[in-house]
Order: C-alpha cells, then sequence, then structure tokens
C-alpha cells in the first residue's frame, strides 16, 4: 500500500493547523520525537518525524516542544517505567504550554493494561495509536491538532505494508530500511509478536526500490531490519530468499555497505554465511543472539536450537569468515535458571568468543508464556550470575577487539567526537568504533585508518593517505 492521496490531504489539513498555531504563539510551533528501543523503532521514528516536518513543524529534540511524541518500546519492564519518568517530566511541560500535545506510539502502546493506566493517571496524554497503524499519523495528527479531546486507535492486527511514507534521516549518508515486520518465533519470554504482529515480508522490489532512491540522494551504508531477517520472503508470492535479497542489493550503484539485524540461529543457512563471505559490500558483523548456553533452558524459551547446534553455527562462521564480528544477546534468570545453566552460558562465550555481547537480567513480561512459569528466579541470585556472565563477556570482547590493532582498516566517519572535537568517530566494517583526529567535513567519507591503540571497545588511531 503506498502513501495515499487521502494521507497527503491528512498532511495538508495537518499543515493548515500548524500554520494556525504559529500565528498563536508567535513563532514556528516545534515537535520532538523521542525513541525507545530498537533499529525498527528508530526508522518508525524517522517516519514520525519526515511527517511532523511536512506539516510545518520545527523538530527539536526538547520535551518542552509543542508537539512531543514517544515511541514506546516494551521488551522490559524498564522500557516502561522509564516512559512513566518521562511522560511525568513532559505532564510538568504541558502545564506551562496550554497548546502542548502529547502521543505515545509503538509497542508499549499494544499492551491493554498501558492503555488502561495511561486513560487513568495520565490524562493529558492526548494521542495513542499502535505499531499497526502508524502510517495513519497523518490523520491522527490533523484530528489532534484540531480537537480537545484524548484520541486512541490501537489495532490488534497489522493492515498492509504501507510504503514511501515520507522520512526525516539522523544521517544523510547511511539509513536503515525495514525488510520485514513482525515475528513468528514466539519465543516464551518475548513480547514481540504479540505487539509487532506475525511476520510480513515486503515485496523485494519496494525495498530495492527504496535502496536505489536512498542510494541516489547520497545514502552509502544501508541496514536491512527485520526481527528475524533469515526468514525474510516466506509468503511473498515471489520465493525470494534473504541471501538472494542480499545480493540484489550489493548490484545497487552507490552503496558501498549493507548491515543486517537481527539474526535467528535457528535458520542462519549456509548460502547466507557464503554470501557474506564473497561480497565486498556485506560488513563483516554478524549480531547472532544466544540467549542462554543451557540447552535445557533453551528448549523452555522455545528457541528451537540446542548448545551444540549454536556453537557449530558460530564455529563454522568462524572458521568461513575470520575476521567477521560476532556479537550476541544474553538473558541471565530465565525461569528455572540454575548456576550449572549460567555455567553452561559461560562455556559458550569462552568458546566463541564474541567481540561484544548485550547482557540483560530476565524481565518478566505479563502475557508471555514464561511469566507464568514456576521457579522464577530471584533478583538477588539473577545479579549474581550477571555479574559472572559480565566478566566472562568484557575479558573475550577485549581480546577479540584487540586483534585488529595496528591495521589500517576502512572506516566510515559517523560525527564529530562527543567529548574531544579535535577528533571524529567512524565506524569500521566489523562494527568496531575508532576515533582518530579530524573535522565535520570528513563526516560520511570513507576513510583508512590506522588502529593504534585498542582501548578495550573501541580504537584511537590516525588517518593514513
Amino acid at each position: 500500500m503506498n502513501y495515499s492521496e487521502t494521507t497527503d490531504m491528512s498532511v495538508m489539513r495537518a499543515r493548515e493547523n500548524v500554520r494556525a498555531l504559529e500565528k498563536k504563539l508567535g513563532r514556528v510551533p516545534t515537535a520532538a520525537v523521542i525513541t525507545f528501543g530498537c533499529q525498527m523503532n528508530a526508522r518508525d521514528s524517522e517516519k514520525l518525524t519526515g511527517i511532523l516536518m511536512q506539516a510545518g513543524f520545527s523538530v527539536i529534540s526538547e520535551e518542552s516542544a509543542d508537539f512531543v511524541i514517544y515511541n514506546t518500546c516494551t521488551v522490559r519492564d524498564n522500557a516502561n517505567q522509564r516512559v512513566y519518568g518521562r511522560l511525568g517530566v513532559c505532564g510538568g511541560y504541558k502545564k506551562k504550554n496550554p497548546y502542548m500535545k502529547i502521543a505515545l506510539c509503538g509497542c508499549m502502546m499494544q499492551e491493554p493494561s498501558v492503555i488502561e493506566k495511561i486513560k487513568t493517571s495520565y490524562r493529558f496524554v492526548d494521542l495513542i495509536f499502535g505499531t499497526h497503524n502508524l502510517y495513519k499519523f497523518p490523520e491522527y495528527l490533523a484530528d489532534t491538532l484540531e480537537q480537545d479531546r484524548q484520541i486512541i486507535d490501537v489495532w490488534k492486527e497489522p493492515g498492509e505494508i504501507e510504503e514511501n511514507l515520507p522520512v526525516s534521516r539522523k544521517y544523510p549518508f547511511k539509513s536503515g530500511v525495514n525488510i520485514m515486520f513482525g515475528c513468528n518465533n514466539f519465543c516464551t519470554y518475548c513480547i514481540v509478536p504479540y505487539v509487532r504482529g506475525r511476520e510480513r515480508s515486503r515485496e523485494p522490489k519496494e525495498i530495492l526500490r527504496e535502496c536505489e532512491r536512498l542510494a541516489a540522494d547520497g545514502v552509502s551504508e544501508v541496514m536491512l531490519l527485520g526481527q528475524n531477517v533469515n526468514s525474510y520472503g516466506r509468503g511473498l508470492s515471489e520465493s525470494v530468499s534473504f541471501p538472494e535479497l542480499l545480493r540484489e542489493v550489493e548490484k545497487i550503484e552507490g552503496i558501498k555497505r549493507i548491515r543486517f539485524m537481527t539474526s535467528h540461529p535457528k535458520d542462519l543457512s549456509d548460502e547466507l554465511i557464503e554470501t557474506i563471505k564473497n561480497s565486498d559490500k556485506i560488513c563483516r558483523h554478524i549480531h547472532l543472539p544466544l540467549q542462554s548456553g543451557s540447552s535445557r533452558i533453551l528448549k523452555a524459551m522455545n528457541r528451537c536450537y540446542d548448545k551444540e547446534k549454536y556453537l557449530s553455527l558460530a564455529m563454522k562462521i568462524r572458521e568461513e569468515i575470520p575476521d567477521i564480528s560476532i556479537t550476541t544477546d544474553i538473558i541471565i534468570g530465565f525461569p528455572g535458571e540454575t548456576p550449572a545453566d549460567v555455567d553452561e552460558t559461560i562455556d559458550v562465550i569462552r568458546r566463541v568468543q564474541y567481540d561484544n555481547a548485550f547482557t540483560f537480567i530476565y524481565s518478566k513480561r505479563t502475557g508471555t508464556p514464561a511469566a507464568s512459569m514456576e521457579n522464577q528466579v530471584s533478583e538477588k541470585e539473577s545479579h549474581e550470575q550477571f555479574d559472572r556472565v559480565l566478566t566472562e563477556v568484557q575479558k573475550y570482547a577485549k581480546l577479540q577487539s584487540a586483534r585488529f590493532e595496528g591495521r589500517v582498516m576502512e572506516a566510515l566517519v559517523e560525527e564529530v567526537n562527543e567529548n574531544d572535537t579535535a577528533l571524529v568517530t567512524g565506524r569500521l566494517s566489523n562494527n568496531l568504533i575508532v576515533h582518530f583526529p579530524g573535522d565535520a567535513s570528513l563526516i560520511g567519507s570513507y576513510v583508512k585508518v590506522r588502529l593504534n591503540e585498542c582501548k578495550g571497545f573501541y580504537y584511537l588511531g590516525e588517518k593514513t593517505y
């Protein structure tokens, strides 16, 4: 489904309302999009920002803006609590600004208990919508600016995939590209399939068309996004696998780097490994979530692989692509987990030697099977085991990072270093960060950098000529 004439009319209506507000305020109205969560949410926020700019808002980062929208995450409970905390602050701003509007969208809004809490405790929120109807935001925006009532429209099931929404990218030289939405895996701890819906793949021609437009607009790095990119293509009228899609994106002139996120171990194919191995454009980085090294816990998590299958896959990737960076996710404190299970996780960390890992303490999510499991692990024990795992992760991540010391590698310069303006910050193909002398003129360019000193999780380097 493409961005329609009806949507255009909603944007025009919103623009008229913004002009009217500008006369009342005596200045251009401001808007802020505050993002929580994953790269999928970050990409959605770029679409929300694009719509707000089309409507005539000046987009800023401060929550004191005239229109504030929180794009929420609900993977862990602390994400929900952060939103409630920010809402409290934003409510204070609204008391001082009678024209201010506050909106909520994203995964958290798909939970009925959240909606009830907002209706009861945060009545000053003007607009609530969910993950399945983001493309209707222009209509909701126009209605919210016109009306003095709370608007709530949360769909239980996804509609069609919307195409060609306006986008305001954070970076002019790199961009995320959604290739699919939703998830069919139903890991017992995860709420994503319930809030994002079942898997839906975009048509390959639409993905390639978007990548071509991005390349024409100066984007040289794309990140293909999906909850499990390995299952891309299932259900499409034209059968296209994820490796096939990658090879088509490779052909696009102007695209120098291709990343992807996230890759489920249960169906990462030999074809994908070969495609990465033989590519000059696909980045040397795979995010391969482990979650647990215990086969018993993996079965309880419904991960559809065991410890040995995961290790076999990780070792194959290391063998076939020696310069690859492998990162992972690990959950500590899943119901029924014992110190012996954590020993199994540490064994996997030692054998795979991850370049980095995102380690989390299990967060009970109402509505998931794990939330009602017996033998919930105490917070005290979870923290003790978490510290054990984190120590191992950091030890091997530092060793892996240090293996590149002294080498010259190509970095995409992303920004001026926020702590030292005499330095710029670049990202290597393997996702490592390097800081080196330079100025803003280098941003967006690819620079050969000598990696002089490994500082654990980043490098200090110098530009080579």
